[in-house]
């Protein structure tokens, strides 16, 4: 008996089976692509570090068992079916006749080599995607065999997650896939070359299983500065940017041959706070002398730090009404979105009164940071939010730095009180919770980053049964408690979601993904078919 398969449910131990079709191929045209990327990709080891940028370079490149579409559904990839064996068994069969880049064949071996590879790195970047793999085995050339410790119904969207190298460079090292010896996959595009910070090229896989790209030639460049993107573009240096800055949208809409492109993400703001250490390092007396104690540990100071930021005006002036005022980790609709979250508002009276009840009837001084160039207006969101800490008596300072530097350290747990983000791009909770919110365990693959140093044995409990549970029935009530849990708490402090804005030349046309990823291979000339 079939059954189907949803985005998040599982039902028993159901055999699950997914058919495929090729995409039909494109006339090979000579034609190039310039994205204008707004963050910096910090590897292109497909496996070394897990963000929102470097996933979506590596996807150009890589393929995965599991496509993740725009709308958070699982597709047929490199796997073109799938079935349960058990509750802890799956089993995949693989597409015939791939090829890498360099025309060797693609087989179980690869994937093999791979999904080890992403679990046992030192990095730990992908943790929360592979804390659940106990074995991968070959079934033959063309099927492999996952074997998982629990019963874990989110499986395809982890796979989605895990870049599939030739096992030939599974023990390269993270050089060896910037300067291209290892940066062989079966993806719409080869490398060409990469210069840190600055661009990749690739050239169109004319023999890409799912068609040739219409683009024969890809040039992807980060651009973080907002200013240099937009003046970019507008000069036709770039044909599509991401993240278009609010004070452009005029100037886009009213040159010829440019339009915006609009959609909506499931991308979560939100400030981060340490919590773990008894002395926060970045936090003082407002005469430069130390505290004693670390005031994020307690409920007051953290609910009163909220009720301080008037997030509406945020997304009104500073977000220029790109993004929507988030509350919890998804938005009502979404999979573990709770009703019993309470909505704090703007307070900064109610604010000072809190900071008063928890002891610090003059405030104190902190610092806070943030990336500049990798969020929608990152830097103005957090310099608003300093400003506005001040007014209730916290003596704040802003520091931004380039995402290549922040990122690392923001996730593992430096600062005092940082800005963060999450893609949601399953579209239900334990997405988020266990990599931002559940404990730090390496061996469990929980908390990789959790910047907060947050630790709640009943917040952790909840996420263990649920990611194991395979009925979702079952399992919404234990993640809307999760959402409960932490943000009635204040645990994290939620500022937005973030909308999609992308400027582009009037020919090029793209469908925005809730996960916020720019791919090369799902833009297209639009002038092509009018």
């Amino acid at each position: 008996m079939l059954y189907s398969l949803t985005r998040r449910a599982l039902t028993g131990s159901a055999i699950l089976l997914f058919a495929t079709s090729a995409v039909p191929a494109i006339a090979q045209e000579d034609t190039t692509l310039s994205i204008g990327m707004a963050a910096v990709i910090t590897s292109l080891d497909p496996h070394e570090d897990s963000n929102s940028p470097n996933n979506a370079t590596s996807r150009n490149i890589f393929d995965s068992l599991i496509n993740r579409g725009g709308s958070a559904e699982n597709k047929p990839q490199l796997a073109t079916s799938w079935e349960v064996l058990d509750s802890t068994h799956w089993r995949f069969k693989l597409r015939e006749d791939v090829k890498f880049h360099d025309g060797s064949t693609f087989d179980s071996e690869d994937v093999v080599a791979s999904l080890v590879r992403a679990r046992d790195k030192e990095s730990k970047a992908f943790a929360s995607y592979t804390r659940n793999i106990a074995e991968v085995t070959a079934d033959g050339p063309n099927a492999v065999i996952v074997e998982t410790t629990v019963a874990d119904p989110m499986i395809l969207n982890s796979l989605s997650r895990i870049r599939i190298i030739s096992s030939d460079y599974a023990d390269a090292s993270v050089a060896d896939f910037e300067n291209g010896k290892a940066a062989t996959g079966t993806g719409p595009f080869k490398f060409v070359s990469y210069t840190p910070g600055d661009r990749i090229e690739l050239d169109r896989n004319d023999d890409y299983f799912a068609g040739p790209s219409e683009w024969s030639h890809v040039t992807i460049r980060m651009v973080p500065d907002n200013g240099g993107r937009l003046a970019s573009l507008l000069a036709g240096d770039l044909d599509l940017i991401e993240a278009l800055p609010a004070e452009g949208v005029d100037r886009v809409e009213s040159s010829d041959g440019m339009h915006i492109i609009r959609g909506q993400s499931t991308r979560l703001v939100y400030l981060g706070m340490d919590v773990a250490r008894d002395q926060t390092p970045f936090v003082t007396a407002k005469d430069g002398s130390a505290l004693g104690t670390n005031p994020f540990k307690d409920e007051r100071v953290r609910k009163a730090l909220l009720m301080a930021i008037n997030r509406d005006a945020i997304v009104d002036r500073v977000m220029r009404k790109n993004g929507t005022v988030a509350d919890q980790f998804v938005a009502k609709g979404f999979f573990g979105h709770s009703e019993e979250v309470e909505k704090v508002a703007y307070d900064p009276e109610g604010a000072r009164k809190l900071l008063a009840d928890a002891g610090y009837p003059d405030g104190f001084a902190m610092t806070i940071h943030g990336p500049s160039g990798r969020y929608v207006n990152d830097s103005e969101v957090l310099q608003a939010a300093g400003q506005m800490f001040s007014r209730i008596g916290i003596d704040t300072k802003v520091e931004v730095l380039p995402w290549s530097v922040y990122s690392n350290k923001y996730s593992d747990g430096e600062y005092s009180l940082f800005l963060g983000s999450w893609g949601v791009n399953t579209g239900e909770v334990s997405n988020p919770a266990l990599a931002i919110v559940a404990g730090r365990d390496a061996e469990k693959g929980t908390g990789r980053y959790n910047g907060s140093g947050i630790n709640i044995p009943e917040v952790n409990a909840l996420l263990d049964e649920a990611t194991s549970t395979l009925e979702e029935a079952a399992r919404e009530p234990l993640l809307k408690e999760v959402s409960k849990l932490v943000f009635n708490d204040n645990w994290l402090l939620p500022m937005h979601y973030e909308n999609v804005v992308m400027g582009a030349k009037s020919n090029i046309s793209y469908k925005p993904r809730g996960d916020k990823y720019t791919l090369a291979y799902e833009v297209h000339n639009s002038a092509k078919t009018e």
